[in-house]
């Protein structure tokens, strides 16, 4: 009997209404289902692009065939073959580091001081302008103007046009619509958004001589983390606050943010005790666009799919996931490691981290009769034959857990194999489970080989 073993939500506030769950795999819905309505695929795995050595990167940023960052208190330039070029340095050594260009300079912020980067001369310098606001955090760039805030205040600045290294200590407005400081600026199709603490305001250059940005709306949610906000297809995506000070992921809608987050998923996030350290990136691979949102106090990090509308986990070796700050660059999605230096592309075709395993885990729908049920046996149809040529992985194992009380507790490991190199019609199946009116499956793979789960069945009596 083929049972509905894979479904869209993840855990609820009661295992036994669902205790689903995945980790480092997302759904995909096929377009004629045809051997599942659901099929799980593995996230990407991480390769190695550069080493700068030393401490965590602290910001990225990509023009043309050039990957810039920021690490410890120096600037590199990263060419498209991985090799680092050391472009100067700046006053500070730890802390995030926001980025931005007018394709002609490039321009950040550290939290203290602003710096340019003229791509032209190669030469890095820093702000000196007694106008600038010292202390901005957060900068952006639209029609030809930088735009900083001014940290722990209302206020937000603009630079002279297509230079960051001027700036006039009257050119400068307050969004002021709710009295809530300013925690990021953030440049989307042609408007300005202006994120507080509990609102956010948008603003459009009117062309006006004085001042060129006037407000045009604002809305009552703010920015519950400045580093989580990101582009998602053609709208904005970030961990928001509302008024009764309970976050949610939003998409911007026009000026209308529409949650993405799942009640359950909600229920989570609100229980974490740090939620304002979270950092966040977004990605297309394999024809699905995803928002990738860290908490590194909680050590937790989700994974939003955006073409499947679902959400999943994702682990590296049992905390949060390695990815911290991502950027588009070469076509390709690139990622720092929050535990060193590294550089690594995001690879959808490699199975490991850098070398390291990659556990892959779902927890299905439960399997529910009102009279009592024996499986006799649990077929779970997934890829097969899978095995590497040698080493781990070369016997690669499905582990098999269940549970018969909703998800409370669960069985010893039952291990299957998934087939060696080739061997495509392995079958992965568990005999005798016993006799349950409620059976809740979990399975697990560690080997670093292709993982796929299509379906699964079931035979009872």
């Amino acid at each position: 009997m083929l049972i509905p073993l894979f479904g869209k939500s993840i855990l609820s506030k009661s295992a036994n209404v669902t205790a689903q769950s995945r980790v480092n795999l997302y759904v995909e819905i096929p377009s004629d289902q045809d051997r599942s309505p659901i099929i799980l695929y593995p996230t990407p795995g991480l390769t190695l692009f550069a080493d700068l050595t030393g401490l965590p990167i602290r910001g990225m940023y990509s023009r043309g065939t050039s990957l810039f960052v920021v690490q410890q208190a120096a600037l590199f330039e990263i060419s498209t073959s991985g090799v680092a070029t050391n472009r100067g340095t700046i006053g500070s050594n730890t802390g995030r580091v926001s980025m931005t260009d007018n394709g002609t300079q490039l321009f950040f912020v550290d939290g203290q001081k602003a710096y340019t980067y003229t791509y032209a001369t190669t030469t890095l310098a820093e702000v000196t302008d007694a106008d600038f606001p010292d202390g901005a955090t957060t900068c952006t760039y639209l029609d030809g103007y930088f735009i900083v805030e001014e940290n722990g205040t209302q206020s937000f600045w603009i630079s002279a046009v297509d230079d960051g290294t001027s700036w006039d200590g009257a050119e400068f407005d307050t969004a002021d619509q709710n009295p809530d400081d300013i925690v990021r600026v953030f440049a989307d199709h042609g408007e300005l958004l202006v994120f507080g603490d509990s609102s956010t305001e948008f603003w459009a250059n009117s062309g006006a001589t004085d001042f060129p940005y006037s407000r045009l709306t604002s809305i009552e949610t703010g920015l519950a983390a400045k580093w989580s906000v990101a582009k998602f297809e053609t709208s904005v995506m970030f961990l928001a606050k509302n008024r009764l000070g309970n976050v949610q992921v939003v998409l911007l809608n026009g000026y209308t943010p529409m949650a993405v987050s799942t009640p359950d998923l909600d229920t989570l996030l609100n229980q974490y005790e740090t939620t304002n350290d979270a950092v966040a990136f977004s990605y297309r691979e394999n024809g699905h666009t995803f928002y990738q949102l860290t908490f590194p106090a909680e050590g937790k990090s989700w994974l939003y799919d955006g073409t499947s509308g679902t959400w999943s986990e994702l682990q590296s070796e049992g905390g949060r996931h390695l990815a911290d700050i991502g950027e588009q660059f070469n076509g390709k999605t690139y990622v720092s490691d929050y535990l060193s230096a590294k550089v690594y592309l995001l690879d959808p075709n490699t199975y490991t981290e850098n070398g390291q395993g990659i556990t892959r885990q779902f927890v299905g729908r439960h399997v529910f009769k009102e009279d009592r049920q024996s499986i006799h046996s649990f077929w779970l149809d997934m890829e097969t034959g899978v095995g590497l040529a040698t080493g781990q992985g070369s016997d690669p194992q499905a582990v098999l857990r269940y549970s018969t009380d909703g998800g409370q507790s669960w069985s010893n490991d039952l291990m299957a194999p998934i087939g060696a190199v080739g061997e495509y019609d392995t079958r992965v199946i568990w005999h005798r489970l016993g006799r349950a009116r409620d059976f809740t499956f979990e399975v697990t793979v560690t080997d670093p080989v292709k993982t796929v789960f299509v379906n699964g069945f079931i035979k009872t009596s």
